[in-house]
């Protein structure tokens, strides 16, 4: 019982913290991705996993010591032993026996061996990088997220204010519209409105509710999780100043896809030492000792063996070669890759900068648009309520206001993330 009344208070409390808002702001909502994302906690594993074959790696040098027990028994064989034909053979009886053998080898010399310790610690350097690059497309994909949510949010704001306003007129519009002062045809227009605002609302709104989705997936958060943002849109554009100054000069060598491909081209050169070093000969210690526990009638094995074994590799049919020849070609390979890269990462982020320049002279001139649109649509309410415009001319007015501001939310949205999308090209978050 006591049980049981344990686990529904724990199912309680987990639930009470699955309903509790967490508040966010742009800065919180990147670093808590950097602590709980899953993706990140596998390239960790992966990072302690190549630290352990490091390990493994340099064991592989150090003394090996083994101990084997072993027992024989010839079930009852015989020989015999004659020197002189004219005495009778000697019969020698081979009795069971069981020895304890214990070996200690000590690698002394073998290329191999070193440039293999080499490798395997730029391997860890690698992986350290990779996830560096794992940790870039995790904030990247978190500020994503967070400017989606806020842009159809400030979408949903201003479509929620202007549904309330056009229901407002409409009620008006209906009611004058029954009593005869004015033609229900104007009714019926505005209706029209009405249920179209309505419709962007709703469809907004679950626009808004995927952002949530996506960052929850980003933060690691269930699925349920109430989240609160409190970084707006002025926020991040006034922190990052990205509509008064210049983007960074791109640099390729803070390129995070650059730095790997070349840390791919120093195992090439690894690869190529390997292949050299398997020309070398290696040097091996060895000592065993050997306690016959039950021994046979004649023995005379030392207990003691201390030596050494020189491998020399003299001739494998060209397989050395062939493999030599094979990393080198590798390493031609990728200094071919990495000045292929660096063309494109160059054309890439002239390619953003142009882009990111563009959609700022997009927001200049779409922001007068929305002050020019907004003050003819409150022109129009006027007029309308005067009887002056149609209810045709109202419904044209309140579209224009709510492409204009769709369309500098929109133009918002691409300048943030056309800035996010050049400061991860210079590794700059």
């Amino acid at each position: 019982m006591r049980r049981l009344i344990l686990s529904v208070f724990v199912l309680s409390f987990f639930s009470l913290q699955a309903q509790n808002s967490v508040e966010l702001s742009l800065d919180s909502a990147v670093n808590y991705a950097v602590a709980h994302n899953k993706i990140l906690k596998n390239s960790r594993y992966a990072i302690d996993k190549s630290s352990q074959k490091i390990k493994e790696t340099i064991s592989q040098g150090l003394p090996q010591i083994s101990a084997s027990v072993d027992y024989t028994n010839f079930l009852g064989a015989e020989a015999s032993l004659q020197l002189n034909p004219a005495a009778p053979p000697a019969i020698i009886k081979f009795n069971p026996t069981s020895n304890f053998k214990a070996t200690a080898n000590q690698l002394i010399f073998n290329g191999n061996y070193i440039v293999g310790v080499q490798l395997a610690k730029l391997a860890k350097t690698i992986t350290e990088k990779s996830y560096q690059k794992d940790e870039l497309d995790v904030k990247e994909q978190t500020y994503q997220a967070y400017y989606m949510i806020l842009a159809m949010q400030r979408i949903l704001d201003k479509l929620r204010g202007n549904y309330k306003n056009a229901q407002t007129i409409y009620a008006n519009t209906n009611n004058l519209a029954k009593v005869g002062v004015i033609e229900e045809t104007d009714a019926k227009k505005l209706s029209v409105m009405v249920t179209s605002v309505g419709n962007a609302v709703k469809s907004t709104e679950r626009q808004v509710e995927l952002g949530y989705n996506l960052l929850r997936f980003q933060l690691g958060l269930p699925s349920d999780q109430d989240i609160k943002l409190t970084t707006s849109f002025e926020d991040i554009a006034n922190k990052y100043d990205i509509l008064s100054k210049p983007v960074d000069t791109f640099n390729i060598q803070k390129n995070i896809n650059y730095q790997l491909v070349s840390m791919q081209g120093d195992i090439a050169k690894k690869s190529i030492d390997m292949a050299k070093a398997s020309y070398l000969p290696t040097l091996v210690a060895f000592y065993s000792y050997t306690e016959k526990i039950k021994k046979p009638n004649f023995d005379m094995s030392p207990k003691h063996v201390l030596g050494l074994q020189l491998d020399i590799p003299i001739f494998a049919g060209g397989l050395r070669k062939y493999q030599l020849s094979q990393a080198k070609i590798d390493l031609d390979i990728n200094e071919n890759t990495k000045d292929l890269l660096a063309d494109q990462l160059t054309l890439q982020g002239k390619q953003l900068s142009f882009d990111f320049n563009n959609l700022l002279e997009q927001y200049v001139s779409q922001k007068e648009n929305v002050d020019i649109s907004k003050e003819v649509l409150d022109q129009m309410n006027l007029k309308f309520q005067q009887g002056i415009v149609s209810s045709l001319e109202l419904t044209s007015a309140n579209n224009d206001y709510l492409t204009a501001e769709s369309n500098i939310t929109g133009t918002m949205l691409k300048l943030l993330n056309a800035e996010l999308a050049l400061r991860k090209l210079n590794n700059n978050f």
